[in-house]
């Protein structure tokens, strides 16, 4: 099931040049919700155990995939919005094929993502969910896109190219036969090499958390694709590098982790505060959201650095969840921008006009600022409550980034939603048909877990033990 759940996307993918063109969106739209199925029916098993094949057996290249714990409930997450996101194309894109075509070519590159348990299978599922990115943003960005698609590649295969060393380096340093995680954690670098090749693999994976300073490619990303919202939201779910780290980085480098703790909740803490302090002063809705997710990602990465199970869980939590709230938020700009025609945060009194679309919008804003009740307070709540432990300082600086939350999210919201309506301002029409589904089900998945986190948390948990075993309790 595990198999099919991941490369039925991209069959449907390829299925949809067969298809006739009024039936595209149907069968796009079936194809993704087919895999979320197959997710829930993952889900409702406890997982799938470890499948492992030899693949290029000469180079020691295994297919090693499993999903449990952490990775099913990101694959889970990915499914879903990649549904979302397919609703929302046919109603939204002119002659939707070719965006549904590489929503669903992006959704098997990410579901690979968590799957793999070998490290080139995982480098080869990292790039194929490049591709349909860089395509979506050269296709259907705006007039500015081959600048920001130049930045976003030059960035991600920089950081692949480090990521692919790194690899290398841990399988013959460390004498493994393969590159599968089981061989690999059984055969360890030791010593200096071990410091030397987490670091390469960390610029790696701070590209795709990112984090500051590796961030530059981010606001540009989200400013120049389409304005409906749609890249957007897949490029949220290609923000990975957090579950790397997790997967991939406690478990191989396990020393090098303690030892650079310190510098890593720093950079995190920094990360957090700086994006929020910066989406502070944005006036472009997706830039403001571009930053706001640069701040979680900081967040994400202090719970991560930590290496305290309690921060560890409830950085899961959030990386998993704010790509709920954090792409609905994209699409509802997306909706905003359909109607006046622009993303600016000052256009001024939409709620008296359009009062579901600035509720839902309101709401969604509340689970990003990690309001009491929204599934993103139980994952900051953990990483702050678990992260004080190791260093109370740099919590207490991460922790500032809550108030500022706040303060970027309701302001950007006031002037839109609230202030006087322009003269001669278009009038705005309120959420029609499927606009409803779209916005409101990420809504109620974020408030259902937000209330009962048990779910999430119990199938989290063995995972993030597992994986924090690997630094010998310390």
């Amino acid at each position: 099931m595990i198999h099919l759940m991941i490369f039925l996307p991209v069959l449907g993918s390829l299925l949809l040049m067969a298809t006739p063109r009024r039936w595209r969106e149907e069968v796009a739209g079936f194809i993704a919700a087919l895999t979320l199925g197959l997710g829930l029916l993952i889900w409702r098993a406890g997982g799938t155990e470890l499948f492992s094949i030899p693949w290029i057996d000469a180079l020691g290249v295994t297919y090693s995939v499993q999903l449990d714990g952490v990775s099913l409930a990101l694959a889970l997450v990915t499914a879903f919005m990649s549904f979302i996101a397919c609703l929302y194309t046919a109603r939204r894109i002119p002659n939707p094929g070719t965006m549904l075509a590489l929503i669903l070519g992006m959704e098997t590159g990410l579901l690979g993502i968590f799957a793999a348990r070998d490290l080139i299978l995982f480098y080869v599922f990292f790039e194929d969910a490049l591709i349909p990115a860089l395509l979506m943003l050269a296709i259907y960005g705006k007039d500015r896109r081959m600048k920001a698609l130049v930045k976003f590649a030059a960035y991600t295969l920089f950081g692949s190219l480090l990521m692919l060393v790194s690899f290398i380096g841990i399988k013959y340093l460390g004498g493994s036969p393969t590159f599968a995680l089981a061989d690999l954690r059984a055969n360890p670098v030791q010593g200096a090499m071990q410091t030397w090749l987490y670091i390469g693999f960390l610029l790696a994976m701070a590209v795709k958390l990112p984090l500051w300073p590796l961030h530059a490619w981010l606001p540009d990303f989200h400013e120049q694709n389409h304005e409906s919202g749609i890249p957007d939201v897949m490029g949220t779910l290609y923000k990975v590098g957090g579950y790397g780290i997790f997967q991939f980085g406690i478990t191989l480098f396990p020393d090098a982790s303690l030892e650079l703790r310190p510098i890593l909740m720093g950079l995190a803490a920094f990360t957090a505060l700086y994006a929020a302090w910066i989406a502070f002063h944005q006036t472009d809705w997706k830039r403001l959201l571009a930053y706001a997710g640069l701040s979680h990602m900081g967040f994400v990465a202090l719970g991560v650095f930590s290496l305290n199970e309690t921060a560890v869980i409830g950085a899961m939590y959030l990386l998993a969840f704010q790509n709920l709230y954090t792409g609905a938020l994209f699409l509802s700009v997306g909706m905003l921008q359909e109607r006046i025609g622009s993303l600016d945060t000052r256009v001024g009194g939409v709620m008296t006009q359009a009062g579901a679309l600035g509720g839902l919008t309101m709401a969604l804003w509340f689970a990003s600022i990690a309001v009491p009740g929204m599934a993103g307070f139980i994952g900051e709540f953990s990483i702050l409550l678990g992260a004080y432990q190791i260093s109370p300082w740099l919590t207490f600086i991460a922790g500032i980034t809550t108030i500022a939350a706040a303060a970027y999210a309701l302001t950007a919201f006031q002037t839109t939603f609230w202030q006087a309506r322009p003269l001669g301002g278009v009038r705005v029409a309120d959420l029609q048909h499927v606009e409803w589904l779209v916005l409101g089900l990420p809504l109620a998945v974020a408030i259902f877990f937000g209330i009962y986190s048990a779910p999430a948390l119990n199938l989290m948990q063995p995972a993030v033990k597992a994986v924090l075993s690997a630094l010998g309790g310390q």
